[in-house]
């Protein structure tokens, strides 16, 4: 009788280690995770833009009805702005829910449940105006944040632990295309020929139950993270069959080994008691051996919202205007905005690979750096009507969003699912959404005042923020494109261990004195 060695089962020649072609599952895969995933942030973030006058009409109007007078434009805009905030601040709970949900259920069904704050936001917004309430919207908007919250995390979690080492990042970073086609998209279908319109805006906010729609229906059919299955649920037979679908039919002996040796590393620390199965970003900040891993995915995260992006699609209108675009035709213009995100980020996803994720990272924050100074100067030199520099403030304001989607779109949603192991990648996802959506609260919150305090310098925090970003990650952040979990770590362990040893060194030395 023939008896062969359990992992003869999935052992594949050395030479062909790299699957064979592409799988068309993990494509599938991809495809349907992000539709319902990053998809859906990109996507209202837009939506909420061409709407506002009519839904603040709306606002008046029902108090109005409600109490017999209306309310002033100050106290107007005040509502304007719980509603917009409620979606950060529901972002914050999702990030915060994401690392619980994807421990407990798993990175597929943690997604599939994901949609059900939406549905639920969707039907508030479609009732508001029967039930007289624009309560309802602020609830909506906070439940949609909370769906985007917990979808910034999970997807690229999944995304990260499905795909094969030699196209994680391009996995990874598909993240960032579908984000970035949400925003295209959302800008599309809220032109005043479609959804734009006074009548229709209920159901342009509710549109986004689509494409949660859409991932019920598809996502089931796909695979759970094979990492997850095999080192979180113990379920070898499960985590194989998962990668053969993946992999086109076969399952790379050296990607197998490499979890198999992730997983003994974890029941040997679970054993000994000096790790839990998932850890808590308490733990994470009381890790020595994580502390550098920590820094760098907190300051891109943090950098990712704090760099302006997302306010210089605001600015972008009054930018169009100055330059003498006709106020109707804005809209169009607009478009091109998400359109050249859009686009950087399909570049960006195929060079990754090829460039790595720390050159496009800073190389990103570095070009956004020198945008931010020529927008500056363009701005100023406006103001005193010099010819042109209206033209030169358009072009900046679509370089520095090619800029950003060229680098810190995509590769900031990548860092953590490749520079922590499978018991502290939740709680790092957790630490770096939750710093992602309170910047993003405080921008939203603080851009309006930015804009009146600093006039044509506003955009010089955000340069500053641009320019400390390159700095700190070029100095902090390895290179990750093409290395296995335990190479990261080892690099990371020299910086970590490095310091441990100066403060060892002060403790040597203080010990006399005391």
């Amino acid at each position: 009788m023939d008896s062969k060695h359990p992992d003869e089962l999935y052992r594949e020649p050395e030479e062909t280690n790299k699957p064979a072609g592409s799988s068309r599952t993990l494509v599938l895969t991809v495809c349907s995770a992000a539709i319902g995933g990053t998809f859906q942030y990109g996507y209202n973030i837009s939506i909420i833009n061409a709407p506002t006058n009519y839904i603040q009409s709306f606002i008046n109007n029902t108090y109005m009805e409600r109490w017999g007078d209306g309310l002033d434009t100050p106290q107007v805009t005040l509502v304007w702005t719980l509603i917009v905030s409620a979606f950060s601040l529901g972002g914050l709970l999702g990030a915060l829910l994401a690392g619980p949900m994807a421990v407990h259920f798993g990175r597929k069904k943690s997604l599939l449940l994901n949609n059900s704050f939406l549905l639920v936001g969707a039907v508030l917004v479609l009732t508001c105006q029967v039930a007289k309430a624009f309560e309802m919207i602020i609830l909506a908007r906070f439940l949609v944040g909370m769906n985007c919250g917990v979808s910034m995390n999970v997807q690229p979690m999944y995304f990260g632990e499905s795909a094969p080492k030699h196209l994680r990042g391009a996995v990874a970073f598909s993240s960032a295309v579908f984000t970035s086609f949400g925003i295209v998209f959302g800008q599309i279908v809220g032109l005043t020929e479609l959804l734009g319109t006074e009548p229709f805006w209920p159901y342009l906010l509710a549109s986004n139950a689509v494409p949660a729609l859409i991932q019920l229906i598809a996502l089931p059919w796909f695979p759970e993270s094979p990492r997850y299955l095999l080192i979180d649920r113990g379920d070898r037979d499960a985590c194989i069959q998962a990668l053969r679908r993946l992999r086109g039919g076969e399952v790379p002996s050296l990607e197998m080994e490499e979890m198999l040796q992730e997983q003994q590393q974890m029941s040997a620390a679970l054993k000994s008691g000096s790790t839990a199965l998932a850890k808590t970003p308490w733990s994470l900040f009381k890790d020595p051996g994580l502390r550098y891993q920590l820094r760098t995915i907190m300051a891109a995260s943090s950098a990712m919202m704090l760099c302006g992006n997302d306010s210089i699609y605001f600015y972008a209108s009054y930018i169009f205007q100055e330059a003498g675009i006709p106020q109707e035709n804005i809209q169009y213009v607009t478009i091109g905005t998400g359109a050249s995100e859009f686009t950087a980020s399909v570049l960006s996803n195929l060079l990754i690979e090829h460039v790595g994720r720390r050159y496009l990272l800073i190389g990103g924050y570095i070009l956004m750096t020198c945008w931010s100074i020529v927008f500056t100067v363009a701005l100023s030199l406006q103001s005193h009507g010099v010819a042109g520099m209206s033209y030169l403030s358009m072009t900046c304001v679509f370089a520095y969003i090619l800029s950003f989607g060229l680098g810190p779109a995509g590769v900031t949603g990548i860092l953590p699912a490749e520079i922590f192991d499978q018991a502290a990648r939740p709680a790092a996802y957790m630490v770096a959404g939750s710093l992602m959506w309170i910047s993003l609260f405080l921008v939203g919150m603080l851009f309006p005042f930015i804009i009146n305090s600093l006039g044509n310098y506003c955009f010089l925090p955000f340069l500053a923020v641009c320019l400390v970003s390159a700095v700190f990650l070029g100095l902090t952040l390895p290179e990750t494109k093409g290395k296995t979990l335990a190479q990261i770590t080892t690099e990371f362990d020299k910086k970590n261990r490095g310091k441990m040893t100066e403060k060892r060194s002060e403790m040597v030395v203080n010990e006399p004195e005391q």
